[in-house]
């Protein structure tokens, strides 16, 4: 009789669940310096450059964000927006940085204004592996745009010139390397580590699923809660609100509270979401930093193989053809 021998099968390792959204924009969320200013009547001792919610104060109302940010009881734990788009090649990450006042402490020549919307898009090339690999990024300072490679990427200058590299940084919360942006005070303009920088009083802010609310103006570990654009009844869901949004992605905002007393002015209706930044010299249109980040990467990047432009999911999408039709008449906001 024939003997069989069984063969020694190991056992299958465990199939990793593939990474979700929001796991996906944690991992590459940024370590964050706001630099801090503490002087002047609208610091209000550097609460005013601390980063919050859009409705930190309890309510959807864009018109009251400068009034209240001073009263006791705001709310003013870091939070930061966040959306995902992805194509077969490629994710896409959107980063909102909300302040509720820009403001200036200069009696001339400068104006403030009600709210401040400054992110960042980091694409992700899909590699592989669980969390992909970054490739480059672009910021938004006001009414400019910035792009950024990590070193050793193999994307380059495209359209536009890669302004400098995007340094990392080893979180004490996490087990990553974060790329690292900087804030500068008062005007929020927003770009890679060390372009800008803290100067004096400064809070570094760290990724995490809670929010931190700083000491005081010169706190060195403060975590920062990552909420999604698209959550129910979030940012997204209330894009069509007009206390909050005065037209297309464009914050509302007034001269209420005391904006612009003992400055040049105060402009009305002056940030922007996402959906509504723009860099007026570059080819992408109005808020397609956002809804489509294939076409700006294309557009800024130089990037060897292959970068889809089809969008295996875009939560914007369903908006799209409106966007950018309201984007023709809506007027530029240049914050």
């Amino acid at each position: 009789m024939l003997g069989l021998t069984a063969a020694v099968v190991a056992p299958a390792a465990p199939a990793r669940a593939a990474v979700g959204h929001a796991e996906l924009a944690l991992r590459w969320a940024p370590i964050h310096h706001q630099d801090v200013d503490a002087t002047g009547t609208h610091a209000l001792g550097g609460r005013s450059d601390y980063l919050t919610a859009v409705d930190f104060d309890g309510d959807f109302n864009g018109r009251n964000n400068w009034d209240r940010t001073g009263q006791a009881g705001a709310d003013l734990a870091a939070r930061v927006y966040y959306s995902v788009v992805e194509t077969p090649t490629h994710w896409y990450l959107t980063y909102l940085f909300f302040h509720p006042r820009d403001w200036t402490d200069h009696p001339f020549g400068e104006t403030e204004h009600e709210n401040d919307g400054e992110g960042a898009l980091f694409a992700v090339e899909r590699d592989g592996s669980p969390y992909g690999t970054l490739r480059g990024a672009v910021t938004v300072a006001h009414s400019d745009f910035f792009s950024y490679t990590p070193a050793g990427s193999s994307w380059t200058s495209g359209r536009e010139s890669v302004d400098g590299t995007l340094a990392f940084q080893s979180s004490p919360h996490d087990a990553f390397q974060h790329p690292v942006t900087a804030q500068e005070a008062q005007g929020h303009g927003l770009k890679a580590h060390p372009q800008y920088r803290i100067n004096g009083d400064g809070v570094v802010y760290y990724p995490s699923t809670v929010a931190e609310t700083p000491s005081g103006a010169n706190d060195r570990d403060v975590r920062y809660q990552l909420v999604d654009i698209f959550a129910p009844g979030g940012l997204w869901a209330q894009r069509a609100t007009s206390s909050l949004f005065a037209h297309l992605g464009t914050f509302a905002g007034d001269t209420t509270g005391g904006c612009g007393q003992g400055t040049w002015s105060c402009g009305t209706n002056s940030a922007n979401a996402p959906w509504g930044w723009d860099d007026g010299n570059d080819l992408p249109g109005r808020g397609e930093i956002a809804t489509d980040p294939a076409k700006l990467a294309a557009e800024y990047f130089a990037v060897p193989g292959t970068l889809s432009r089809s969008y295996t999911r875009n939560p914007y999408t369903g908006a799209a053809a409106a966007l950018k039709a309201a984007a023709r008449t809506a007027p530029r906001v240049t914050d």
